[in-house]
């Protein structure tokens, strides 16, 4: 694993810790431009852990936005009780955006679109 992919999944893991502390300030799709991260290294990123960990918490977010009365709700009301629904909310449309930002970055990645060069 080379420099920028560890670095950027060490800030990708402090702005889950932080977005539960409400703070959200990460911009991936400007990570990613500004770092001039290769598409494969976005493409890996997409494929790991950390992006399933994303999901996984988005997906719980939703749940727990929900809200119900059997077992799977119970538990996440018992993980995510200490976060009020808004903030839960505010939460999962920055973790869900981080997902987007890779995938925007990745399309844009794709052969065929560089910008032309005005002459």
């Amino acid at each position: 694993m080379d420099i920028v992919n560890y670095d950027m999944y060490g800030l990708l893991e402090k702005a889950i810790e932080d977005a539960f502390d409400g703070k959200m300030t990460l911009d991936f799709y400007s990570y990613l431009r500004s770092n001039k991260v290769l598409k494969r290294e976005v493409e890996e990123f997409i494929e790991s852990t950390v992006a399933d960990e994303i999901s996984s918490l988005v997906m719980d977010l939703e749940e727990y936005l929900e809200g119900g009365s059997d077992d799977v709700h119970k538990q996440l009301r018992e993980g995510y009780g200490h976060i009020s629904k808004p903030q839960a909310r505010k939460i999962k449309i920055y973790l869900y955006k981080i997902l987007e930002d890779a995938w925007q970055y990745e399309r844009d990645k794709r052969p065929g679109r560089r910008k032309k060069s005005s002459k």
